[in-house]
């Protein structure tokens, strides 16, 4: 079965950095689109980047362009989500999700999430 799991989560200060990883198992990696979406306290299940089969194209929100990278190393089956000068506001519980071919708005695999706390 699909299985994508997320680790590098934790505790940061404002400011901080931390690098995420989504390590996928069940599927043809190389052939999926794969996403990162965060949801907060209270609010609902947001976009924060995207990045494309072969790796060419990557896509962010608004709110963390400069600050985020997202990459991905197929012969390792993984994505990865390197966030730089971290805010409070970027507290929340982080998904990968992926799809074959085209990410759409309602990715087909999900992760169980890795939380991300950033302390003022």
């Amino acid at each position: 079965q699909v299985q994508l799991v997320e680790s590098g989560g934790g505790l940061v200060q404002a400011g901080g950095s931390l690098r995420l990883s989504c390590a996928a198992s069940g599927l043809t990696f190389s052939n999926c689109a794969v996403g990162w979406f965060r949801q907060a306290p209270g609010k609902e299940r947001e976009f924060v980047a995207h990045i494309t089969r072969s790796g060419g194209n990557t896509y962010y929100t608004d709110s963390v362009k400069g600050r985020f990278t997202i990459s991905r190393d197929n012969a390792k089956n993984t994505v990865y989500l390197q966030m730089n000068s971290l805010e409070p506001e970027d507290t929340a519980v982080y998904y990968c999700a992926a799809d074959y071919f085209t990410l759409t708005h309602k990715p087909n695999y999900w992760g169980q999430g890795t939380q991300v706390t950033v302390s003022s």
